[in-house]
C-alpha cells in the first residue's frame, strides 16, 4: 500500500500543505501512520477522504458539518445524495451557458450582416434573440393548423370528385375559412413589430398587418411612434407585466 507524506497527499488533492495540517488539526483528516522520523504518513484512502473532505468544503458546508458527516452511519448515502445535486447543479449551468453561446452566436451573425452598428441595433438583435423561442413556437403552431386546413381541403374536394359526395366539401370550407380567420387572429396578436428608425416595438392593427407586403422576417408597415413606413422586422410579443 503506498504512504504519502503531507507534501504528496497535498499535491495529489490539488490543495496546500497547511490545508491537510489544518485539517488534521480539526481531527477530519488524521495520519494512518508515522515514519520512523515521526513525518505523519497518509495511505489512498486517506487521499480519497482528502479530496472528499475537499468536495465538501467547496460546497460551503462547515468543517464541523463535515465531521458528522463522514462519521454517520449512513455517510456514503449522504455524499451520493451530494454529488447527485452537484451535478445537476453543474448541468443546469452548463445549459445557461449554452443558452448564452447561442445568443452569442446569434447576434454575431446579425452583426454581420450590419453596414453600421449602434447602440440601438444591438437592442434591437438582443430583443429579438430572446424572443426567438417564443416566436418560433407561433411559427410552428401556425403551420400545423395550417397543414389541418389543406387536409380538410384536399380530402373533402377528393371525396367529391371520386364519389359525387359534395356536401363534406361544402362543410369543410367552412371549417376552412373558420380557420384561417381565426389563425390569422392568433398569429397577429402574438407578433409585435420592430421599427428600424427609431426601434420602437409596436403593434400594428390586423388590418394594416394582414394586407401588408411581407418577407419571412419583415412587414412593410407604418411605425405608430415616428410615421416610418417601410420594412419592419417580427418579433414575439411579449406581455408587459401589471404594475
Amino acid at each position: 500500500m503506498s504512504n504519502y507524506t503531507t507534501g504528496e497527499i497535498a499535491k495529489l488533492a490539488g490543495v496546500t500543505v497547511r490545508t491537510v495540517q489544518y485539517y488534521d488539526s480539526r481531527g477530519i483528516l488524521m495520519p494512518s501512520d508515522f515514519s520512523e522520523g515521526g513525518r505523519r504518513l497518509y495511505t489512498q484512502e486517506d487521499l480519497k477522504k482528502l479530496k472528499v473532505i475537499c468536495f465538501l468544503r467547496d460546497l460551503g458546508i462547515p468543517i464541523n458539518s463535515i465531521s458528522e458527516i463522514l462519521t454517520s452511519e449512513n455517510a456514503e448515502k449522504v455524499i451520493s445524495l451530494l454529488l447527485e445535486q452537484q451535478l445537476l447543479v453543474l448541468q443546469e449551468e452548463i445549459a445557461e451557458r449554452e443558452k448564452q453561446r447561442d445568443t452569442i452566436l446569434g447576434m454575431q451573425k446579425e452583426l454581420k450582416g450590419m453596414q453600421t452598428f449602434s447602440l440601438e441595433n444591438l437592442n434591437d438583435i438582443a430583443y429579438q434573440m430572446k424572443n426567438k423561442k417564443e416566436l418560433n413556437k407561433v411559427r410552428r403552431n401556425v403551420l400545423i393548423i395550417g397543414l389541418f386546413m389543406d387536409v380538410i381541403e384536399v380530402g373533402t374536394f377528393i371525396l367529391g370528385i371520386t364519389k359525387g359526395i359534395w356536401l363534406p366539401f361544402i362543410f369543410g370550407m367552412i371549417i376552412v375559412i373558420a380557420l384561417a380567420v381565426w389563425i390569422s387572429k392568433y398569429y397577429f396578436e402574438n407578433v409585435a413589430y420592430i421599427c428600424p428608425e427609431c426601434h420602437e416595438v409596436f403593434k400594428p392593427s390586423f388590418k394594416q398587418a394582414f394586407w401588408a407586403k411581407h418577407t419571412p422576417k419583415t412587414r412593410k408597415l407604418t411605425c405608430t411612434k415616428c410615421g416610418y413606413h417601410g420594412f419592419c422586422v417580427e418579433t414575439y410579443k411579449e406581455e408587459k407585466e401589471e404594475a
